[in-house]
């Protein structure tokens, strides 16, 4: 069963996004258990504006291509160009390095805890 941390809280869409500031954003293990072999990543720029809930980028493996929804608004500060170079960590890491992107956040969307999250899409909270 996939890993849910009880530190981060979660999108709908499987995103996941932690405490920090600037709030460090990525796909859950659910997320990447389903997609299989991720083999491309599209990110936003650093400068872009995301709007949570709305897509700000695409997540494609050897199943099928997903959307990747922004779970906040606010203003893209960095993003992870080793997932970008090397979607695969997406897989191996999703919690750790396979992280996407980082936002200066304005406005949260709607947020699941981790046993929320757990309960409506599988998975141990750890």
């Amino acid at each position: 069963m996939s890993k849910v941390l009880s530190s981060l809280r979660y999108s709908a869409e499987h995103e996941w996004i932690d405490a920090a500031s600037p709030a460090k954003i990525g796909i859950t293990q659910v997320a990447a258990d389903a997609l299989g072999d991720v083999v491309y990543v599209d990110l936003p720029e650093v400068g872009d504006t995301v709007t949570a809930g709305e897509t700000c980028g695409e997540v494609e493996s050897t199943k099928s291509v997903s959307d990747l929804y922004s779970p906040v608004t606010g203003t893209i500060v960095e993003v992870n160009q080793e997932a970008a170079d090397n979607p695969a960590i997406l897989n191996e890491d999703p919690y750790g390095n396979g992280w996407l992107f980082t936002v200066e956040v304005s406005e949260e969307g709607p947020l699941l805890s981790a046993v929320d999250y757990a309960s409506a899409n599988g998975g141990n909270v750890e």
